[in-house]
């Protein structure tokens, strides 16, 4: 029943394509798909190929990693024919989408370390751009998401590797379907459901089929709305709110000449959405030239490389203008800038004879200027200047939070609102949307703060803004307290460091204080959080918000501004501050910052942001950590870090600038970072109620932020009622009769998981509130292990088991905190313990906690022998961490030795690869495992070798090398 229900969905959905006019093709093979893809070239093409022009092809296609087909995909082919002429061979027509050749086929069976069939594969000119894999009703859609993976690993690269060619993956359970690009480093959480234009998600299979899958509209979206991002050297695509967004500005270019603005809410992609805009709109023939416009503030150091990359040169820290004038005047079609550099060539009397030059060059000629983050950039003169200078410019703006009547702002040019400059809005996607769709994560909102005021006889317990004064507010006692409150809640929050902080203040002169008390706190011994910090020291850097009282100002958050020019006021006093705190900096980290100039100060900033957002790479290293980033102003806008999950917030936001601070902390990653956390030690709640119902409505508090604790309490209790249904006892999960029970123990455990998740992050947790306490907790997680462990244990074995599409989520339960050095600790207490009850049961209790940890479960055996054979000989306390690493050595040594001899492999090559893994974090690549055996194997049995010496070594690291 289970195969014909998956069955049906299959046969539905072919009979549907074919509706939509793809040719069905029967492949059951690498050799008919290969024969196929010849014929389809050969169509394509207009050309007939011989078996020897056809060989130069494949090899051809049959080179590079993913993001290197992507490319290969997109070029065509200087093919040196059999007559020695040359013809340029197309593999997709990028212009044209529609004219190309569609096809689908079903169950391709392709082996690599293991045999895999594929459920339904659309092919484009032959070549296999999307795979669909289908689950039947009822099963979670992460499933087909994680068998995706394994046929990553399994076999996608196998033979002449074709399905490396995959552009897009659909996944279904005929209910929900969702697609995403062919990126191996995004989860589960960076899939996405498609929609209509008014962001109704378009969930059922038929439906996202006839949308998403007609050919002339999936063609479009391979050829001009997935990304290769150079940078980072992966695949993305478009979501569909960025694409209707991006389709509206390419019509509004093309048939008039009104302006325009995009409001999607911050964390939602806008600036992929306006740089892809204005490489598509680059290519219309009406339009002269693209002026993509950011502001210096925005750029990290990811970014800038991103866009340089594009056009080098074009965005950096500094005002230097003299290339973005160069293109004004040369062949340059699309110009990337900052707003600095733009303000200065239309407005600086040192280039005004060369721009009238490029003037005369430009005449009546169309102008397209996009505005990444406009609600900043465009409310002060540039605005009207660009207008002025240009003869027919048309403007559009990308915003998350746009500037209303309630929200605008007045100065000498009066008070303005987004549409006032940029005309309609074309295209809204506000935060309900996106926390809706996951595209970014709800908010966690605690207020911390009551102070006692005596009034007569009486004490009484007030809210902050009854006595809402800067004496208070700035008082050493509150500042020390604040402090101390984020010391001891720092780890819950961040989930034991493994999440970063921003902690935003009301001004410079405060940010001064809590840095110092950071600091002599942590001298002090009391924490040892790596803190951080930047600001603006030019003259009159107090915020307006400083004097603490919410006034009327519109919320925006001030500008900062990294080139200290010349002639500026600087504040010594500030100034001073800063270069201690960043010798600090450069102590902790072993650089070598100051601000001894603009380019320092700026290369500092772009170090904190690259530390910041680095930290959600494999390669990351705990030492580079930084905890907490305490600021102003700067970082609190423009800056995305998925890596970042709290902000403390000791300021007064209001509006705009509220939401864009709040949403420096809801980026998706994965399982573990649920909410994004918010500890306010101000009353923010009115203003908080305020910016939500103006950005979205009055009734989004729901959406947008968690539940209370106890909802999230008596949520834990009811999952625990439906696991107990099924294992009443930790004991009796080993006696559950089949896999589909142990499958439904592991999703009503994984459930828990995820409730004790979130609950961990709220300050007032405590284990005593649950129906299930904390060694039970333990207890049932070890069982959840077991299966894990009993799972892995068959990857070198063709898949059986319904439990090896199953998601275990591990990083819900990862604990930085217990690692060898807590070991050493308890077993220096076993050690001084007399034998009998108590040393056993000690023992059991660091066996159970070797259990219970992802990293060092592995190292269980090894750990228990230490105990057993060296333990009892170790007289002192102080010489078991140097008898543990002696021991670790030998064991180490032993298994490197016993590893070479088995698989016949060289030492120093082995060591190499090993240490390379390290270094870099990416996994060992075939090829250089092959290089280490004595012996090379035959071409065909090179995967199956290297796969399973791969995942001896990754083992190996992971028993001696990790987790210490």
């Amino acid at each position: 029943m289970t195969i014909q229900s998956e069955q049906l969905l299959e046969d539905q959905l072919i009979a549907d394509l074919e509706q939509l006019e793809y040719e069905y093709v029967s492949i059951k093979n690498e050799a008919e798909l290969l024969a196929n893809l010849k014929r389809q070239l050969e169509k394509h093409n207009s050309i007939q190929l011989s078996e020897n022009e056809f060989s130069q092809v494949l090899n051809h296609l049959h080179s590079g990693n993913i993001f290197d087909r992507a490319t290969t995909l997109r070029q065509r082919m200087e093919l040196r024919r059999d007559d020695d002429e040359v013809f340029y061979l197309e593999f997709l027509q990028l212009d044209q989408w529609c004219q190309n050749e569609f096809q689908v086929c079903r169950q391709v069976e392709i082996t690599g370390t293991y045999k895999n069939r594929y459920d339904v594969t659309l092919l484009i000119n032959g070549l296999p751009l999307v795979q669909i894999e289908l689950k039947r009703r009822g099963l979670e859609l992460k499933e087909a998401f994680n068998q995706i993976n394994r046929y990553q690993r399994h076999s996608f690269w196998s033979a002449y590797g074709l399905f490396q060619y995959v552009q897009l993956f659909i996944i279904s359970n005929g209910v929900n379907t969702k697609y995403f690009a062919n990126n191996r480093h995004q989860s589960f959480k960076q899939t996405f459901y498609w929609a209509d234009e008014h962001n109704k998600k378009i969930n059922l299979l038929k439906d996202f089929t006839a949308s998403f899958l007609e050919r002339c509209h999936l063609s479009k979206m391979i050829c001009k709305y997935i990304v290769l991002h150079q940078s980072d050297r992966i695949l993305m695509v478009l979501r569909p709110y960025q694409y209707y967004a991006t389709e509206k500005i390419i019509k509004r270019v093309k048939h008039g000449t009104n302006n325009g603005y995009i409001w999607h809410t911050t964390g939602s992609g806008k600036t992929l959405t306006s740089f892809k805009a204005s490489q598509i709109l680059m290519k219309l023939p009406q339009v002269h030239k693209i002026v993509f416009v950011v502001d210096r503030k925005d750029l990290d150091y990811q970014t800038t490389r991103e866009f340089n990359y594009f056009s080098k040169g074009s965005v950096d820290s500094t005002s230097n203008t003299k290339t973005l004038i160069t293109q004004f005047t040369d062949d340059t079609k699309l110009i990337v800038t900052t707003i600095q550099k733009l303000n200065n060539a239309i407005h600086g009397q040192r280039y005004k004879s060369t721009m009238e030059q490029a003037m005369a060059t430009i005449g009546d000629k169309k102008m397209v200027f996009i505005f990444d983050e406009c609600h900043r950039s465009q409310f002060g003169h540039t605005h009207h200047r660009i207008k002025a200078f240009f003869n027919n410019p048309q403007m559009f703006g990308f915003t998350g939070t746009p500037i209303f009547a309630k929200n605008a702002s007045k100065n000498e040019l009066g008070k303005r609102t987004t549409a006032d400059l940029f005309e309609e809005c074309l295209h809204k996607y506000v935060i309900t949307d996106a926390i809706r769709d996951e595209n970014v994560l709800k908010f966690s909102a605690e207020y911390v703060g009551k102070y006692k005021k005596k009034d007569s006889a009486n004490e009484l317990d007030i809210k902050v803004e009854a006595i809402d004064t800067k004496e208070l507010l700035e008082d050493d006692k509150r500042l020390s307290k604040i402090t101390d409150y984020i010391i001891a809640h720092h780890n819950r929050k961040t989930h034991d460091r493994k999440y970063s902080a921003i902690f935003c203040v009301s001004s410079v002169e405060v940010l001064i204080k809590y840095y110092q008390l950071f600091k002599a706190k942590k001298e002090n011994g009391d924490h040892d959080l790596r803190i951080a910090t930047i600001f603006s020291y030019v003259a009159n850097e107090a915020d307006k918000d400083a004097d603490g009282k919410l006034g009327d100002d519109d919320g925006t958050i001030a500008e900062e501004d990294f080139e200290i020019k010349a002639n500026a006021k600087i504040n010594q006093h500030s100034r001073e501050h800063l270069d201690d705190f960043i010798k600090d900096y450069n102590a902790m980290y072993g650089t070598d910052y100051s601000t001894k100039d603009s380019k320092l100060f700026y290369s500092y900033y772009k170090n904190i942001a690259k530390r910041l957002k680095e930290r959600e790479k494999k390669s990351f290293q705990n030492k580079d950590r930084l905890d907490i980033l305490l600021v102003v102003n700067m970082f609190l806008t423009g800056f995305d870090a998925k890596m970042v999950n709290t902000l403390y917030v000791d300021k007064n936001l209001k509006y705009h600038g509220l939401i864009q601070a709040y949403s420096r902390t809801n980026r998706i990653i994965n399982e573990q970072k649920s909410q994004g956390n918010i500890v306010i030690f101000r009353n923010l709640k009115k203003a908080t109620d305020d910016a939500l119902a103006l950005f979205s409505n009055k009734d989004a508090k729901e959406t947008i932020f968690v539940k209370p604790y106890e909802d999230y309490v008596k949520a834990f209790d009811t999952a625990l009622a439906k696991l107990q249904a099924i294992a009443p006892t930790v004991a009796s999960v080993d006696d559950l009769p089949s896999e589909k029970e142990e499958l439904a123990f592991v999703q009503a455990f994984r459930e828990l998981m995820r409730l004790k998740n979130v609950l961990t992050s709220f300050a007032d947790f405590t284990h005593d509130d649950l129906a299930l306490d904390a060694q039970g907790f333990e207890d049932y997680k070890s069982k959840y292990l077991d299966i894990h462990d009993k799972v892995k244990s068959n990857r070198e074995k063709e898949k059986v088991s319904i439990l090896n599409d199953v998601d275990f989520e591990l990083e819900l339960i990862h604990r930085d905190e217990i690692n060898v050095a807590y070991i050493l600790q308890l077993l220096g207490k076993l050690q001084q313990t007399e034998a009998g009850p108590e040393q056993e049961r000690q023992r059991k209790g660091i066996i159970d906690t070797l259990t219970g940890n992802v990293k060092l479960r592995s190292k269980r055996e090894l750990i228990e022998k230490f105990i057993d054979e060296h333990l009892p000989h170790i007289k002192n306390v102080e010489d078991i961490p140097d008898a543990y690493e002696v021991f670790m050595s030998a064991e180490q040594k032993a298994a490197f030795e016993r590893l070479c001899e088995q698989e016949q492999l060289d030492a120093e090559g082995l060591q190499q690869v090993i240490e390379n893994y390290l270094f870099t974090g990416n996994e060992p690549l075939r090829d250089a495992i092959i290089k280490t055996l004595k012996t090379k194997p035959k071409i065909r049995e090179r995967k199956t070798i290297g796969e399973r010496i791969k995942a001896k070594i990754l083992d190996f690291v992971e028993l001696f090398l990790e987790g210490e």
